[in-house]
């Protein structure tokens, strides 16, 4: 069964909104991508303004979808207006019990935060909004030698679940599969 579409939200979490990405984010969108660990951690083809109007056309068309809710997030204390970070979820079209998490921080916003508030905030809401479905459970992937979302996936309450074999050349390296929970309505 397909997921179906799921119209745009906004969260806050403290000083952040998550948003969806807009067109406009584009040009900055872009600037972000000329930082070395951002290139080295996510795994967008983001290397310009078109490819990143192609990009964030695609966050939009996850909307439409429903299978990948992504949000663009900003600071709203911090001095710089460019987006923090971004946050997506991955909705399965052939499960609903279960969902993929993800997130980069921008070099900008690293160290304060942004990540583990974000991550949490959009949990949360995934698990409010799609328990009718049956989501229970989240998962997180990343490669073993991401030392920072390791703790940004253990903040959350996402618990260290297994080692998952390299996948070259996307995946070069072994991961880390994190598994947080829906809470407990008993």
């Amino acid at each position: 069964m397909p997921a179906a579409p799921i119209a745009p939200v906004r969260l806050t979490a403290g000083p952040l909104t998550l948003r969806p990405w807009a067109p406009e984010d584009a040009a900055v969108l872009a600037e972000l991508y000329e930082d070395e660990a951002m290139r080295r951690w996510a795994s967008a083809p983001v290397h310009d303004e078109p490819s990143a109007a192609r990009w964030v056309a695609e966050q939009r068309r996850g909307w439409e979808s429903g299978e990948r809710l992504a949000f663009a997030v900003q600071d709203a204390g911090a001095s710089d207006a460019r987006p923090a970070g971004h946050v997506v979820l991955k909705r399965s079209a052939t499960t609903a019990v279960s969902a993929e998490v993800g997130y980069w921080t921008a070099a900008h916003a690293r160290g304060g935060g942004v990540a583990p508030r974000a991550l949490t905030a959009v949990a949360d809401w995934a698990f409010a909004t799609f328990a009718h479905e049956g989501l229970t459970r989240l998962e997180l992937l990343h490669q073993v030698d991401n030392t920072a979302s390791c703790r940004v996936a253990e903040k959350c309450g996402f618990a260290l679940s297994g080692l998952l074999p390299a996948a070259p050349p996307a995946f070069p390296l072994d991961g880390h599969r994190h598994i947080r929970q829906a809470p407990s309505t008993a």
